[in-house]
């Protein structure tokens, strides 16, 4: 009995705040215009509902083409990202061969470094 007492004095509220928001002249007009654009809107897809349906269709397609391709792309990447956790060993096991190569040749003793003439 609480919960429809409460909701029941909610609406009441709701309709009390309206009903004095409108004694403002500017917000009477703002009411009525937008009043008047939902009506015709409202009135236009109740006489061409095919449009409505149309509409619909053509969003609800949008959608599934957009989906789609971010479907497509996050394969894509996920592809790739798989493509570099394959190949990130191979590059850090080329790079410490290159490492230990360049580190064995300046170790060489007959290796001597020549002075560029100046």
């Amino acid at each position: 009995m609480g919960k429809s007492l409460f909701w029941k004095s909610v609406c009441i509220g709701a309709i009390a705040g309206g009903a004095i928001s409108l004694f403002d002249k500017n917000t009477r007009q703002s009411v009525l215009t937008n009043c008047k654009k939902t009506t015709s809107g409202i009135s236009y897809y109740v006489k061409h509902p095919n449009e409505a349906v149309s509409q619909v269709r053509e969003v609800t397609n949008k959608i599934k083409t957009t989906v789609e391709q971010v479907s497509s792309e996050v394969s894509f990447i996920a592809e790739k990202v798989g493509e570099l956790q394959e190949g990130t060993p191979e590059v850090v096991g080329l790079v410490k061969d290159t490492k230990d190569a360049f580190s064995e040749e300046e170790m060489d003793e007959s290796f001597t470094y020549k002075e560029w003439p100046l």
